[in-house]
């Protein structure tokens, strides 16, 4: 992993360590989720959807993450890649590294932006153009047991 990564990764996971920090239905993935869309909004990808040109970051992460915020924003924005299919590549294989220190239960907004990103992988590879979403059932059952 990119090491400016690992060390925002080390920062915010320490800073969560402390249960004060921590917001309603915080989950440890949150960081990680989080901090691949500080890298998309930093990419600012040309063939992203009009609606999804950034990604918000949740007030409750936001009023949580301290005063490391800056420090981190900064981190990520000295990450200077010129093609946007090396960002590409980069946000894959960081979604690729850091899933597998979660739970399948664990993994559903890190899984939200993986669809999401393969989705817009896509669109480079066959260089399309796309003016809306189109959303589909994802083929996996629920784990919910009250979905089944």
């Amino acid at each position: 992993m990119n090491q400016k990564i690992e060390e925002i990764l080390e920062i915010w996971h320490k800073h969560f360590e402390d249960e004060e920090n921590h917001y309603s239905e915080f989950e440890p993935s949150d960081i990680d989720y989080f901090v691949g869309c500080m890298l998309y909004n930093h990419f600012a990808f040309s063939k992203a959807l009009d609606t999804m040109k950034t990604m918000d970051l949740s007030y409750d992460f936001l009023s949580s993450c301290g005063d490391e915020y800056d420090e981190i924003k900064a981190k990520i924005e000295s990450i200077k890649l010129e093609d946007e299919i090396e960002k590409l590549q980069f946000i894959l294989d960081y979604i690729k590294e850091v899933k597998p220190k979660y739970t399948h239960a664990e993994l559903y907004l890190i899984n939200r932006f993986e669809y999401h990103i393969n989705e817009m992988a896509i669109r480079y590879e066959y260089n399309l153009q796309t003016d809306k979403v189109e959303f589909t059932k994802p083929a996996t059952r629920s784990p919910n047991p009250l979905l089944r």
